[in-house]
């Protein structure tokens, strides 16, 4: 059996936008404690980190229906839309929650 097409973009998506939220929230981080008073929550900085956590927020959403839609196809292996899946709801639970204590913090 070949492995899924679909699987491996959902893989392959979902490590991507990972690693990508990853290092913005690492930048936020660091513009948040290096800005005296914090940041500007109106600045362009802080606009452009939140247009692209949405953005790669969608693209996790992406990689999990790929992941999904590798895991119903016939005659091919799963490994990929099962670690495509995992690692797109994972990173998309730990984000959500960052932002819900975020939300609650602020």
């Amino acid at each position: 059996m070949k492995h899924s097409g679909v699987g491996i973009a959902s893989f392959v998506t979902s490590i991507v936008a990972g690693v990508l939220i990853f290092l913005l929230v690492i930048i936020a981080g660091v513009l948040e404690v290096s800005t005296p008073g914090g940041m500007d929550e109106e600045s362009i900085a802080a606009v452009l980190i939140g247009l692209f956590l949405f953005a790669f927020l969608g693209a996790e959403l992406v990689a999990l229906g790929l992941g999904i839609g590798g895991l119903i196809q016939k005659d091919r292996k799963k490994i990929f839309a099962i670690l495509g899946v995992v690692f797109s709801a994972t990173a998309l639970l730990i984000t959500l929650f960052i932002l819900f204590l975020g939300l609650a913090m602020g």
